[in-house]
């Protein structure tokens, strides 16, 4: 990867919209080559999608809660299994194997306290191997930054 790739990349992460042409021009490339290289990047799954990001208290979720799993065995059936739920819940924006006293964090997006707690009961401790899980509400927002740093 060379200083124009990483220039392609800073620009596609502040800007994932920007139409190819303008890309090409803030880069110092002809549309062709510019092309040619988001692409080698795509292919390489350096540029894994583009997102749109949205305010999660506008559309009703304004809890977000940080959850962290332990489960009661750690048998390759319960993981897979486990890791197959997390992603057939919406809610669950995030989620993370860990290393530590958890096993497993989560960032869980909610309506209210109490919308939280019926997703914890009715589908959290129903997952495979759930033997714990300590919550923690985010009381605001500082710093949430989707890009990565590219030197």
């Amino acid at each position: 990867m060379d200083s124009i790739d990483r220039k392609i990349l800073r620009e596609l992460q502040r800007e994932p919209q920007l139409a190819m042409v303008e890309l090409a021009e803030r880069v110092g490339l002809s549309h062709t080559p510019c092309w040619r290289r988001v692409r080698k990047l795509e292919i390489e799954g350096v540029i894994q999608g583009r997102a749109l990001l949205l305010d999660p208290d506008k559309l009703g979720y304004p809890i977000s809660v940080y959850a962290e799993l332990t489960l009661k065995t750690h048998d390759e059936a319960t993981l897979q299994r486990f890791e197959a739920m997390v992603h057939d819940h919406p809610q669950i924006v995030e989620c993370f194997a860990m290393s530590g006293q958890s096993d497993y964090i989560m960032r869980i997006l909610a309506r209210s306290i109490s919308d939280y707690e019926k997703f914890m009961r009715t589908t959290l401790l129903r997952f495979p191997g759930v033997g714990s899980i300590n919550s923690s509400f985010a009381l605001k927002t500082v710093k949430i930054a989707p890009g990565i740093p590219i030197d």
